[in-house]
């Protein structure tokens, strides 16, 4: 007989501890942070081919840097947390982010491309010591019973922060650059073209050294604030004992597996909403300036149903065990991408729209799975999960060429086929049976 997906309510457990309150609040709002960081980013890959001119291959190089700071400083933010604390992390990540975000003042003044990739770099080198401090402190606030429900609500406010960083982009930059797109630009004389790019760079950087500024001030708001130090009191570097126990904890290592799938499905499917869409809208007729604006608001519409999922699914966690939970809203994403792939139009558009339902409940949740019950390890094993973010660095060139060299609809069979590995883990996990991680020694 099958096993039964419902799990036992958590209510006699608190989710967030009276004691804790405070810090799990700092530390949440770092959450929205980087969720607005991620998201005014995705779509200025269409925004950067219009300005200067190149192709969704190079254009979607926006995305290797910025997802690939994450993968190169992971494992040496967890080094360094692992010998100090989880708010050194957290200051050392908001200083490294307000860095990159100044950046652009330069980089804007240049006028390359490759001067803000490398700004992206800096600013997501200090988000992966962020996330890599902040997921494992915030399951460490309270008791293991509920550290996956907590995440859950941490994570929350994660799509909060993606809102205002769509409408910032919507708004503050999609809607004030040139609608000229790349090819008409380049039939512009070399003095009128380099004149238009310079504006809308300009238009580009005000944004990101606004929330550089913000980021400084919640550096002040941390370092003053007297943090709890939660499985802070082991400073050693056991680090061959640790990766030999996470390497032998199944769970763990399909947890890095599926986390790679899963941050690459997400990012393709946010970075070329903006493009499914201003194809759908130039169809109609409308300029590619109008489209793109117009494709914008559907990015909005996927981060609002992303936001209000996720409130869902952190209740529905009561109830149902979070790997069956996993496994069907994966096997609802397919279903939902069929459409995009082989109808298209309109219809396609609002189906990907309901992917982002079906993601809401995915990296916090895999998170949490994987690093269930094992420990002082967390510290390390935060940084695979947290490196696992570099599949969102390679799998949008991955798309970008397919579009460039395919189509457009059909290049969505990439992330179908992440969210098939997502969906044999969130299986593997249902299971009450299924191996658990093994306690730090």
């Amino acid at each position: 007989m099958a096993e039964p997906i419902v799990a036992e309510p958590q209510a006699e457990a608190e989710v967030v501890p009276k004691s804790y309150l405070v810090a799990f609040v700092l530390t949440t709002f770092c959450f929205a942070l980087w969720g607005f960081a991620n998201d005014i980013t995705n779509p200025l890959v269409e925004a950067f081919g219009r300005i200067f001119n190149q192709s969704n291959f190079v254009s979607s190089f926006v995305q290797f840097a910025f997802y690939g700071g994450y993968c190169f400083m992971a494992l040496p933010a967890a080094l360094f947390i692992k010998k100090f604390s989880y708010k050194t992390g957290l200051l050392v990540g908001l200083a490294l982010y307000a860095l990159g975000g100044l950046a652009f003042i330069p980089a804007a003044s240049v006028g390359e491309f490759m001067p803000f990739l490398i700004a992206f770099f800096v600013m997501t080198c200090g988000l992966s010591f962020l996330e890599t401090s902040a997921n494992p402190y915030i399951l460490s606030m309270g008791p293991a019973s509920t550290a996956t429900q907590r995440l859950n609500l941490a994570q929350s406010f994660n799509p909060i922060g993606s809102i205002v960083g769509i409408l910032t982009a919507k708004y503050a930059i999609l809607s004030n650059i040139n609608s000229l797109d790349g090819p008409k630009r380049a039939e512009l004389p070399i003095e009128e073209f380099d004149a238009m790019k310079f504006s809308d760079l300009a238009i580009v950087r005000g944004p990101y050294v606004a929330i550089g500024l913000v980021i400084v001030t919640m550096f002040v708001l941390i370092l003053v604030k007297k943090m709890p130090r939660n499985q802070d009191s082991d400073g050693s570097l056991d680090i061959g004992g640790t990766i030999g126990r996470l390497m032998a904890n199944s769970r763990y290592v399909g947890g890095v597996i599926a986390q790679a799938f899963y941050v690459g499905a997400q990012i393709m499917c946010w970075t070329f909403t903006a493009q499914y869409g201003k194809g759908v809208f130039m169809a109609d007729g409308m300029s590619a300036g109008d489209a793109a604006t117009a494709a914008s608001s559907f990015t909005l519409y996927s981060m609002v149903l992303f936001a209000v999922a996720r409130f869902v699914c952190t209740f529905l966690l009561k109830y149902v065990r979070p790997g069956a939970l996993l496994m069907v809203l994966a096997v609802g994403a397919i279903g939902l991408l069929v459409p995009v792939m082989f109808v298209g139009g309109i219809v396609g558009l609002w189906a990907l729209v309901g992917v982002s339902g079906c993601m809401s409940l995915m990296f916090p949740t895999i998170y949490g799975i994987a690093l269930d019950r094992v420990g002082d390890d967390a510290k390390l094993g935060a940084a695979g999960l947290v490196m696992a973010i570099a599949g969102g660095s390679i799998m949008p060139p991955l798309q970008g060429y397919l579009i460039d060299t395919w189509s457009l609809n059909l290049s969505f069979v990439l992330p179908a086929v992440c969210f098939v590995v997502i969906a044999i883990y969130g299986l593997f996990t249902s299971k009450p049976e299924a191996p658990v991680a093994t306690a730090a020694a």
